[in-house]
């Protein structure tokens, strides 16, 4: 139920924004004054509002998402000698990479995971899960943090969001040009558009949606690289390899994370060989050789 809201909460939220960008752009329309062609410009501009304010409200909530999501608890007061011990690491590793101090917490879960988002380097939240602390030793946990500090020191929560952005905008846009053309070319409508035009669009829409999501992805899996090499510089590229062959062990358990989260968690299920086309992370076994390459 709360994810249902959550989805709801932002598409109005989205809506809200794009419409009055729209308004104060003066964008009324994408079709031309003579009613029979697109306005190229207006429809640029339109598919750019929409396409760039659902990655951008997205950014800006990520981290209120991630907590309800996730169900996070912030530590506020560290209740114990684990989250003093937490929060000390956090504060040292965040220090050293030159970023202001994110929140931290813990979410419930069983398998080993950590997770960092939030709209910039300054204003971000780490949280690791139950599991991993249960699971994996001190020095690992610290290099799992390094590698979500270096996620919020390399901005790629921001640089993802550009990039989805961009990739919505051009989708939106492609797709209603096709939409546009059937229903002139094969359906014959000769003013405003009919209904083939609305059911080509969202058919466009899904097709080009799927093909450009590969870019978003591959996009993801680079960014896993990186943090994996700021992880190595920050705790150490030895604990930075341990702590990804514990993650690797436990590939063949189920995987609790919340579809929406699995982007920003530090390891994802194995994919197939097409399916890994859509994978946000790349493989562990290609992460840790990649670090032993670069020793």
């Amino acid at each position: 139920m709360m994810r249902i809201l959550l989805f709801l909460a932002t598409n109005l939220a989205i809506v809200l924004v794009a419409s009055i960008t729209l308004s104060l752009l003066g964008v009324e329309s994408i079709m031309a004054q003579n009613g029979v062609d697109l306005d190229l410009g207006s429809l640029l501009v339109f598919c750019a509002v929409f396409g760039m304010a659902g990655s951008l409200v997205s950014l800006f909530i990520s981290k209120w998402m991630a907590k309800r999501a996730t169900r996070t608890q912030v530590i506020s007061q560290p209740s114990s000698s684990q989250e003093r011990w937490l929060m000390e690491t956090v504060a040292e590793l965040a220090q050293k990479a030159g970023i202001g101090m994110p929140e931290v917490g813990i979410f419930p879960s069983p398998q080993a995971n950590a997770f960092a988002t939030g709209w910039n380097r300054n204003s971000a939240l780490v949280a690791v899960s139950e599991g991993l602390l249960k699971q994996m030793k001190p020095n690992e946990v610290r290099a799992v943090l390094a590698h979500e500090i270096g996620h919020v020191a390399n901005g790629d929560m921001i640089t993802l969001t550009l990039i989805q952005g961009v990739v919505n905008t051009f989708v939106m846009f492609f797709a209603r040009i096709i939409g546009h053309t059937v229903d002139r070319a094969v359906f014959k409508t000769e003013r405003g558009h009919g209904i083939a035009f609305y059911i080509t669009t969202f058919i466009a829409e899904m097709i080009l949606g799927i093909l450009a999501s590969t870019i978003v992805m591959w996009f993801s899996r680079w960014r896993e690289f990186r943090a994996d090499s700021a992880g190595a510089n920050l705790a150490g590229r030895n604990d930075m390899i341990a702590a990804l062959q514990r993650l690797q062990a436990q590939q063949g358990l189920p995987n609790d994370m919340p579809g929406e989260m699995t982007a920003l968690a530090i390891s994802s299920q194995k994919k197939t060989d097409l399916a890994a086309l859509f994978s946000s992370h790349p493989p562990l076994e290609k992460r840790i050789q990649a670090l032993r390459d670069a020793a």
